[in-house]
Parts: C-alpha cells; structure tokens; sequence
C-alpha cells in the first residue's frame, strides 16, 4: 500500500513537471509580445496607423479596399483597434512601451481628425492624392457603394467616428492629456450636434445631399440605424456619460433610445427598416439596400430595447417588443431544417411580400442591380435569406420582462463585468500563437483578396501576409492569459 502511494505521487509530481515545462513562460509569452508590436508599430505602421491587411513584403496594402501606402484606415479592425488593444496591453503589463505606442495612435487620429470633429473611413497622409484615388481605385469596387464618391465629411457608419471617439476617451483617462481631451471633447461636441431633434443620427455628418444615384436621392442624410450607426453612438455617449459625467451625454443616448419607440413600422408589420427618409418612411440606400422592413434589423433592435430597459429600467423600451416577434412570426418564409433560413431579409411595405436584390455585368460599367420578389440569395457576404430564431427571441425577451427595473439594471451591471473579465486562454493555445510568429514577430496568414471590380464573378487572390486583426487577436489571448 505504501509503494503504491510513493508511485502516485511520483507520478503525480512528475505530471506537474511535464505541465510547467510546456506551458510558456511569463518571459515567453511577454517577449512574444514585444516582438510582435514593435514590428507592427516600426515597420508596419503609417504614422501611428494602421490598414486591414498587408503583403508578406508589405508591398501590398488593403482597408476595406485596396488601400494607397500613405493612407490607414480608421474603422475597425484598423486603428482604432490596436489602439484599444495597446492600452489594454499598457493596462496588464504596466509596460510603458505600449503607452507611448497608443500615444502615437491617437497623434494619427487626431491628425486626420475633420475640422467638424468626426472621421472619415480613413486617413490619407498625402491629402492630394486622395481624390485620384477616389476616381481611379475606390470607385471601380463595384458593390463598395460608401467608396463610390467622396464627401469630404464624417461617417457614423461601421462603428468609425464612435471608435475614434471611443479610444480618445480612453487614451485620455490613461494620460490626462490636454491634447486628447481636446480632441475628445471636439468629437463628442460633433456626435451631440449631428444627433437630430427626433434622437437619431445621419449616417454621415455635416448633412450633404450631392450623391443621388440610379433615381434614388442620396441616402447619407436618412435616419440611420444600418450598420451600427445609431446604436454606435448610444452605447458611446453612455460610456462618455459614465468616465466623463456630464449628463447632457445620458440624455443625448436617452433620445437616441427613444428613436426605437418611434420609427417602429405600424403593426401588422411591426418591424424596424435600415434606414428612414425624413419623413420616417422606410428609405433606399445603396443600390441592394430597398426601403423595406428588414427582419435583421428588426432581430437586432428587439435585443438593443432589451438591453435600454436594463440600463434605465424603465419598462417603455419593452413595449414594442411583442408586436415585433409576432411580425417576424408572420414572415417565416420556411420551416424546412434542411435549409438554412427562415426570413428574407427585406419586406416590402404594406404588402409584406419579400423583395431580394438581384446583380448581372462584370464591372460597373456593364453592371446593374436590381430588385424584386424572385427569390435569390445574394452573392457574397450581403445576403438575401436570413436564420432568425425567433423561439430563442420570445425566451430571452420573456426572461427580460420577469425582471423588476432594479434586477434589470443589476443584471446589465453584471454582464458588463462578466465582460470585462479575461477570456480563459489555455496555455496549448498560447504556446501556438508564440510558435506560429515569424522572426520578425509578424505572424503570417493566407489572405483571401477580393477582385474589387468583380467580387462575385471572379475568384479571390490568395496572399500569404499580414492581418491586423489576426494580430490585435492574438495580443488580446496573450493579454487575457496574464490576466489569467
């Protein structure tokens, strides 16, 4: 019996051995980590800035389009998110390094920070080659419709001007800099004025109308909630009102809550549109965009009401719920598992019948959409069919509606900590993401690149190089597993 337990627990002690050894170190996994970004920041960087993705060599570069070496690209997962990322990485290491590095992230911002006080998509450090650009390049992406005339103003779109303004909120708590707080109190001034009396946000800002197309007016003025745009910008002001505590930031998001109660469609299609005219009717945007009721959206707004109750407790933003799930219980367009979905994603006003967007042609110049009732799913990642699983939905809004308004909040108070916690991370999982850098600290990846003027008609090139959402994901595992 003895030599029994001798050899348990030699077997024991020597598992516990094995284990130290193949986990990585504390050294291991922070030089891993300097190595990675002081590659990313001296030799990939513009200025503080970033792009999506770049060649192995980087003599190729691309934001959401092919991008021109002086430009970065603000909206995520560009800029703005390495610079969330290296004051997280300041935040756990207290390694200065990554300060200064955040530092010189919002000196790029600030520098392509419009005089209004919002951003555009991106940056570009050589202004004057950035309207060739717009002729030559961004307008022959032929379904990238935001790129196809340039403004000259900021965008709400795809999280760009609220992420900017988020990250400066934060690089200013870190450093109580006079430069960043001017710069934040610049953009969060633009958000409040763009805002309209009604509670939602314009897509872009200040209001231009010089973009009309294919006998639609231009659609950037409309109240918009595609994208993010209004939502973006509550979730934004309720943090600003939260580090900042000014009480005009509550009660501008408070208004932009409130725009959910009062452009929901009439019952019996008591859905949410993408976007309104300013006459609150459903609105066309871009050419594969109809005004109709869209069962995504309407998912979406459901949950973001769900989540205003917990946060104000106040019961209204759960009243237009019920009418919403009924209408997305009519519009079930199939029931067989087999398929993958159940809702199209448009519906037509008044008639509720589906509408699908439809595209022929190998450019723009020999190219069109259009729109009707035949089904068809979209080529590419917009599609025409949706999986809504609106059982889920009746559950998790019953769940809400049991709780009293202090459970509520309390419950909202615990799911921003629960997020705030650190991913578990295991150390197998560490140990590649270290093996898998180059050594230049780089890690490489095979990209798929989009043919820009046929997306749907020509095949992706494959490019083995860099993605800077790979490395601001691979950063956060190696983060989260110091926190750990």
């Amino acid at each position: 019996m003895k030599t029994a337990s001798c050899a348990l627990l030699l077997l024991i002690t020597a598992l516990t051995f094995i284990n130290a050894q193949l986990e990585p170190s504390l050294s291991e996994i922070k030089g891993s980590m300097k190595t990675a970004t002081n590659f990313m920041m001296r030799s990939v960087s513009n200025q503080g800035g970033f792009l999506w993705k770049y060649s192995a060599d980087l003599s190729e570069q691309w934001g959401e389009v092919p991008a021109r070496k002086s430009q970065i690209w603000v909206q995520p997962p560009g800029t703005t998110s390495v610079g969330m990322m290296l004051l997280k990485a300041h935040g756990t290491t207290g390694d200065d390094q990554y300060l200064r590095y955040a530092e010189q992230v919002a000196d790029a911002l600030i520098w392509g920070q419009l005089p209004s006080g919002g951003w555009h998509y991106l940056i570009d450090f050589d202004s004057s080659g950035l309207r060739p650009w717009y002729d030559d390049v961004a307008a022959k992406c032929w379904g990238w419709e935001e790129y196809y005339h340039y403004y000259g103003n900021g965008t709400f779109d795809d999280g760009v001007t609220a992420s900017a303004s988020r990250f400066l909120l934060y690089i200013y708590l870190a450093t109580h800099s006079e430069k960043y707080e001017a710069a934040l109190l610049k953009a969060l001034d633009f958000i409040l004025e763009a805002q309209y009396p009604n509670g939602a946000w314009p897509q872009r800002y200040p209001i231009m109308n010089d973009y009309g197309h294919d006998g639609h007016e231009d659609y950037t003025p409309y109240y918009t909630y595609n994208d993010d745009v209004i939502h973006g910008n509550i979730m934004f002001l309720l943090e600003a009102h939260q580090k900042l505590g000014d009480n005009k930031f509550r009660e501008a998001a408070q208004r932009g809550m409130d725009f959910y109660l009062i452009s929901q469609v009439a019952a019996p299609q008591a859905g949410w549109a993408l976007q309104y005219d300013l006459a609150l009717q459903p609105a066309w945007a871009r050419s594969y965009e109809p005004a109709a009721i869209s069962s995504g959206q309407t998912v979406r707004n459901i949950k973001d009401l769900m989540t205003f109750y917990k946060i104000t407790g106040n019961s209204k933003y759960l009243s237009p719920i019920p009418a919403a799930i009924q209408w997305l219980e009519s519009a079930v367009i199939n029931t067989d598992p087999q398929k993958n979905f159940s809702h199209a994603t448009f519906y037509q006003p008044k008639t509720n019948k589906p509408l699908y967007a439809h595209r022929e042609g190998t450019s723009i110049d020999n190219g069109r959409y259009w729109v009707d009732h035949l089904q068809a799913n979209f080529p590419g990642h917009y599609g025409m069919l949706r999986s809504v699983n609106v059982a889920s939905l009746k559950v998790a809004f019953e769940r809400v509606r049991s709780l009293t308004p202090t459970e509520a909040q309390v419950n909202y108070e615990g799911a921003l900590k629960n997020e705030s916690k650190a991913k578990a991370v295991d150390s197998q999982e560490i140990q590649e993401i270290i093996d898998a850098q180059d050594n230049r600290g780089a890690w490489l990846e095979d990209l798929q690149i989009p043919h820009y003027p046929d997306v749907v008609g020509q095949p992706r090139r494959i490019v083995k190089g860099i993605s800077t959402q790979t490395y601001v994901t691979n950063m956060e595992k190696l983060i989260n597993y110091l926190r750990q």
